[in-house]
């Protein structure tokens, strides 16, 4: 049997109670999805876009559905700690796919502004949802709105800024506490963000794993940014071995809007990002950027698409790997330029290090230009530390581990130092730290996991 085939056959099975549980706007784009993710299948290796990370392998275990809702017990605001001193963010929590309306944060945030549960907004979401992520174009897109019961929309109104750095924490748990054996679970999660013309707004993702289940997520992102408008959108994945990652963002930018996208692996087990974002507007800029930290057997793929469909429009990325013991890195950037895209600036950089022989690097940036008057780069290096640096701070006393934990700490600095704002800059760098010198394990005062 396909992966696909049993997908295709439970939600035959189920499909009544997927849409007793969903809201309508979610669920008049259901069955068109599941008609393309028949028509499609997960891709093989052989598509462009998927080489690097076998699709098929990873849906082929038997993952579970909360398919009833159901919620954790505890108050996640309350079991929830995170031992790195906290930004002064307005705090929200998903629990597996499930936005959870407990938040005290609502009263920090400026009137008109809506954080919540798809569900609870179906005049904005029935408006935007689905109209980013086409499901006739990627098979785990499909797979995700065919199966999405709930998501998270963040919607910030004309010319509203929100001063304070929305913090969302995408908490993973198993309910099978008792079980003997570890439970494999999926979850489709799903995020809409709507920035009308002249908004702002900084937004957090963070995820992490509270037992250890064999978790699998679908995540896609849909972006919306109007004209003048502001996104921030930082990505920061510390989970653990077992679990799969594959998180699709869909960015469209409108005339003069700015967008800064930051993904950051720290710990995982397989981890797939695909960033497809359009400027569409006249004077558009956006920021890409990505870190990435593995080891063990870990694997990370990001693909990114960036397409330039008007003129003047600004394009900046940098992705940096540093990969140790049998880890495998992907990176395949593309830049497409359209006929009409005059003036476009672009720059696409991925610069890697390998630890040992037995890591893989594997890097792909593309340039496809059709305009005549443009201003377009693209390189890629894997390499090792460079030696001369190691030599000149071992002459001055400083112990090789701790000389090649600075140096991995510089290299992939550039990447932090793109973070706009200071109190996550820092905290960033210190989460860095812990990874590199391997103290970043378990968050202190957790009851998530107890």
């Amino acid at each position: 049997m396909n992966s696909e085939q049993q997908y295709i056959e439970l939600y035959e099975q189920v499909r009544q109670t997927i849409f007793e549980h969903a809201p309508e706007p979610m669920n008049a784009v259901r069955e068109r999805a599941f008609e393309h993710f028949k028509a499609h299948g997960f891709p093989t290796r052989k598509v462009e876009r998927y080489k690097y990370t076998d699709m098929q392998q990873l849906f082929a275990p038997d993952y579970g559905l909360n398919l009833k809702r159901l919620e954790m017990d505890a108050d996640p605001y309350q079991a929830f700690r995170c031992d790195v001193p906290n930004l002064s963010t307005c705090l929200y929590m998903m629990v597996n796919d499930s936005f959870c309306n407990r938040t005290p944060a609502k009263s920090l945030l400026p009137d008109g502004v809506i954080i919540g549960s798809l569900r609870d907004y179906p005049d904005i979401v029935s408006r935007y949802y689905a109209g980013l992520a086409k499901t006739d174009e990627d098979a785990v897109t499909a797979l995700n709105t065919m199966l999405a019961q709930d998501g998270m929309l963040v919607y910030v109104p004309r010319n509203v800024k929100v001063e304070r750095t929305v913090q969302v924490i995408n908490m993973l748990k198993s309910p099978h506490r008792s079980s003997s054996s570890i439970p494999y679970l999926m979850f489709s999660r799903r995020v809409l963000i709507v920035l009308e013309e002249g908004a702002e707004v900084k937004l957090l993702f963070c995820d992490h794993t509270a037992d250890d289940a064999h978790f699998l997520t679908t995540q896609v992102i849909e972006a919306y940014v109007g004209k003048n408008a502001t996104l921030d959108l930082y990505c920061l994945e510390e989970t653990h071995h077992r679990n799969v990652r594959i998180s699709n963002v869909y960015v469209d930018q409108q005339r003069d809007s700015r967008v800064r996208h930051n993904v950051i692996t720290l710990h995982n087990g397989v981890t797939r990002n695909r960033l497809d974002l359009t400027l569409n507007g006249e004077g558009a800029e956006c920021g890409c950027y990505g870190c990435v930290i593995a080891d063990k057997q870990q694997h990370v793929d990001n693909n990114t698409l960036i397409t330039h469909h008007a003129s003047h429009c600004m394009s900046n990325e940098l992705y940096k790997y540093v990969l140790d013991d049998k880890s495998t890195g992907a990176f395949a950037g593309r830049v497409l330029v359209v006929k009409d895209a005059q003036k476009t600036v672009s720059q696409m950089t991925n610069q890697n290090l390998t630890a040992t022989k037995e890591a893989r690097m594997y890097t792909q940036p593309m340039l496809e230009i059709y305009a005549d008057d443009v201003k377009c780069a693209h390189g890629s290096t894997v390499g090792q530390l460079n030696d001369a640096a190691m030599f000149y701070m071992r002459q001055r006393g400083i112990a090789e581990k701790e000389a090649r934990t600075l140096l991995q700490q510089a290299f992939v600095g550039e990447v932090i130092d793109h973070v706009e704002l200071e109190p996550l800059r820092d905290r960033l760098r210190h989460l860095v730290e812990k990874r590199f010198r391997g103290e970043l394990n378990k968050c202190e005062g957790c009851k998530l996991c107890k």
